[in-house]
């Protein structure tokens, strides 16, 4: 399975420079268009035996940005990340590892779950 990161309504400075960091690390970077927030999550990532939904999400573009990280471990992940910090470049807030889990969950499930997440976070 390729190292994939997903993203889902960055900005475009953002954009580039992730970019840039997967270009070094050899990461596929796939920016996610509105239209396909309704697809599973394993088939946004490139997964085998992920056919595409016959479905077009039709509600509001996220209002948050959202990175989705698939075939990287903990270590790799950490890279990114790190490369990414060391940018000076805002975090973004919302972040997830595709799991078997949550492979099935469409990229608007994922992200409600995120910021449900998030919420309860900044509550405590």
């Amino acid at each position: 399975m390729s190292q994939t990161i997903l993203t889902f309504q960055l900005q475009k400075e953002k954009e580039s420079t992730i970019a840039e960091i997967c270009k070094r690390l050899g990461i596929r970077l796939k920016a996610i268009p509105t239209k396909d927030y309704a697809q599973k999550l394993g088939y946004l990532a490139g997964i085998k035996g992920f056919p595409q939904e016959k479905v077009t999400f039709s509600g509001i573009p996220f209002p948050a940005e959202m990175l989705v990280f698939s075939g990287m471990n903990s270590d790799q992940v950490d890279m990114f990340l790190k490369q990414y910090k060391e940018t000076g470049l805002p975090v973004i807030g919302l972040k997830a590892i595709v799991t078997p889990y949550n492979i099935f969950w469409t990229a608007e499930m994922l992200f409600g779950e995120l910021m449900k997440e998030h919420q309860s976070l900044r509550q405590h």
